[in-house]
């Protein structure tokens, strides 16, 4: 079951670097050719360079969240792990306790 949750988030982080790779591709600027550009152009070139921005910061963002909440699942998983070897622990000091007041045998 972790293996398919884990093959899950190897596939969703392959996709992700897959769209965010396309998206850093669009944002290279040739400089040769902006001589030559219209005003107009610019215009329209600025407005897909905000909206490419925009959606990269989305998908950072979304990126961050995930990341945050692997790592609270994680931590959850981790402090239970502990609270239990912590039960596990107090139930052997009472065995031995019990035996040391000769209350078993």
């Amino acid at each position: 079951m972790i293996g398919i949750s884990r093959r899950r988030s190897f596939r969703f982080l392959l996709l992700f670097v897959s769209i965010s790779l396309q998206f850093f591709a669009g944002l290279s600027d040739d400089s040769s050719s902006s001589k030559e550009k219209t005003k107009a152009d610019k215009k329209a070139t600025h407005h897909t360079s905000t909206g490419s921005k925009i959606v990269i910061i989305c998908l950072v963002l979304v990126v961050v969240v995930l990341l945050s909440f692997g790592l609270f699942k994680l931590w959850q998983k981790k402090k239970r792990e502990e609270q239990y070897a912590r039960l596990l622990k107090l139930f052997e000091e009472d065995d031995e306790l019990e035996l040391e007041l000769g209350l078993r045998d």
